[in-house]
C-alpha cells in the first residue's frame, strides 16, 4: 500500500480525491483495494472537520459521482428533468432547486450539503419537496394500481397520497426508503419516483391481505430458507412458499415493475414491523424466482431483523458486477441464498461444476431434493453462460403460478 499521509490541507484534499478516483476500479482484496478504503476514511473525516473550506462545489462533486459510477449526462435526465436542464445545470447556468437535491442525494448518495448549504434545507424529509407530476401515474393506472380516470397526471398527489395511505401512511412509506444509495443494489439508471412508487404499490397490497399469523424476530434462519428451498421440488413450489410464508407472518407480492425500475425485488417492512417481500419476476424463471425470494428473505433474517428496518432494493443484474462497490449485506444475502439452495459442500463435490451434463443436472437435484432449474441457474451463472440448460430453467412458468401473464424470458421494461 502506497505512502498515505494524513490529509491536512485543501492541496491534501484534492489529491487525495485525484488518487481516489483512479482507485475506483481495482479489487477489493487487494493493496490497493485497501488504499481506497483508507484515503476514503480520511477524505470523509476532513470533509467532515472542513465543511466551510473543504467541501467541493456541487458541479464538482455531481461531475465526480458520474466519474464514479461511469454516467453520462443523458442518465442525469431523471433527476435533473431534461437533457436541456441537465446540460445547463453542469454548465453552471441554470441553479440546483430543491427536487434535483433531493433526487441526486437519493439515487447517487451525493451529500446533502454539498449541493444545498441553507441552514433550513432538511432532505431527511421526504414530503418536503415532491414532485408529484413526476410519479408514473399512466402506467398505474393501465395496471389497475389507481382508478383509471381522466387526467391522472392532473390527479397525481391525490392519487399518489392515497396510495401511501394505503401502504400505512407517511411514517411507512417513508421510512428508510432510498436514503443511501449504498445500502441497495440498485442501479443507477433507476427512476426514484417509479421505484417509491412500486414500493408502495407493495406495501398496500400487504396491508390489504395481513396475513393471520404474527411474525416473531427470529423465524428467518438458514434452516428456514433451506426448508423454503426444498418446496421448489414440487411444481407448485412459488405457490407453496407463500404459503409457509403466510403462515410465520411475511407476506410474498408479486407485482409487475413499472417502467425504468429495473428491479427484481425488495425487501420491506410494515407498520407493525411484519415483514413484506415483493417481487417483479421480470426474468420469468424458476431459478431466478427461488434465488431472488431467497435473498429477499436473507436480508430479513440477517439485517433488518436486527436493526431499525431499512428497505433493501435489489437489481440483480448488478450482482458481483466486476469494478462495483456495494453494501457488504449484499454479499450476506447471497451467500445465504445459495447455501440454502445448493450448500457448498454439495456443490463443490458435483460433477456438474466441471461436466454440466443433463444427466448431472438431474443427480444433483435429486440429491439435493431442489428443482433442477435451481442447479441449471448455478451453472450458468458462474459460466457467465445464459444460453447452457436452458430446458432446465423453466422459462415462462412462475408468473402463470400467480395468475400473471408471462411476456417470455426479458425484462418488460
Amino acid at each position: 500500500m502506497a505512502n498515505i499521509k494524513p490529509i491536512r490541507s485543501e492541496r491534501d484534499y484534492e489529491a487525495a480525491l485525484h488518487r481516489i478516483s483512479e482507485l475506483m476500479d481495482t479489487e477489493a482484496d487487494s493493496p490497493e483495494g485497501d488504499e481506497l478504503d483508507v484515503l476514503v476514511d480520511l477524505v470523509e473525516l476532513y470533509e467532515s472537520k472542513q465543511v466551510p473550506m473543504g467541501y467541493p462545489s456541487p458541479i464538482a462533486a455531481i461531475k465526480f459521482r458520474m466519474d464514479q459510477a461511469g454516467l453520462r449526462p443523458a442518465d442525469l435526465a431523471s433527476f435533473i428533468g431534461s437533457r436541456a436542464k441537465v446540460s445547463e445545470v453542469l454548465s453552471g447556468k441554470r441553479a440546483i432547486t430543491m427536487p434535483m437535491a433531493r433526487a441526486l442525494h437519493e439515487h447517487l448518495g451525493i451529500p446533502a450539503d454539498v449541493l444545498l448549504r441553507e441552514p433550513d434545507v432538511d432532505l431527511d424529509d421526504p414530503w418536503a419537496a415532491m414532485e408529484w407530476s413526476r410519479f408514473p401515474v399512466k402506467s398505474m393506472a393501465k395496471l389497475g394500481w389507481i382508478p383509471d380516470r381522466p387526467d391522472p397526471a392532473g390527479r397525481a398527489e391525490h392519487v399518489m397520497r392515497d396510495l401511501i395511505n394505503r401502504a400505512g401512511g407517511l411514517d411507512v412509506a417513508g421510512a428508510a426508503l432510498y436514503r443511501k444509495n449504498d445500502h441497495v443494489r440498485a442501479n443507477a439508471k433507476m427512476d426514484p419516483y417509479a421505484l417509491k412508487a412500486w414500493c408502495w404499490q407493495i406495501l398496500a397490497r400487504a396491508n390489504e391481505n395481513l396475513p393471520k399469523a404474527d411474525y416473531e424476530r427470529g423465524t428467518v434462519t438458514l434452516d428456514f430458507l433451506t426448508k423454503v428451498a426444498r418446496l421448489s421440488w414440487s411444481e407448485n413450489g412459488p405457490r407453496l412458499a407463500k404459503e409457509l410464508l403466510v403462515k410465520r407472518g411475511i407476506s410474498l407480492v408479486i407485482e409487475k415493475h413499472l417502467p425504468r425500475t429495473y428491479l427484481d425485488g425488495v425487501a420491506l417492512r410494515l407498520g407493525d414491523g411484519r415483514p413484506v417481500i415483493g417481487l417483479t419476476l421480470r426474468y420469468d424463471r424458476i431459478d431466478n424466482f427461488w434465488f431472488c425470494l431467497l435473498h429477499e428473505l436473507a436480508h430479513v433474517g440477517r439485517h433488518m431483523d436486527n436493526d431499525r428496518g431499512e428497505a433493501f432494493v435489489d437489481d440483480f443484474t448488478l450482482r458481483k458486477l466486476e469494478g462495483r462497490r456495494e453494501d457488504p449485506r449484499e454479499t450476506q444475502a447471497d451467500e445465504w441464498a445459495e447455501e440454502a439452495l445448493i450448500p457448498r459442500s454439495a456443490w463443490e463435490a458435483s460433477a456438474v461444476r466441471d461436466r454440466p451434463t443433463t444427466m448431472a443436472v438431474m443427480n444433483l437435484a435429486n440429491a439435493l431434493q431442489v428443482h433442477p432449474a435451481i442447479v441449471a441457474g448455478r451453472v450458468r451463472y458462474e459460466r457467465k453462460n445464459y444460453r447452457l440448460l436452458s430446458q432446465f430453467v423453466g422459462t415462462g412458468e412462475v408468473r402463470r403460478q400467480f395468475g400473471m401473464v408471462s411476456r417470455g424470458n426479458g425484462p418488460m421494461t
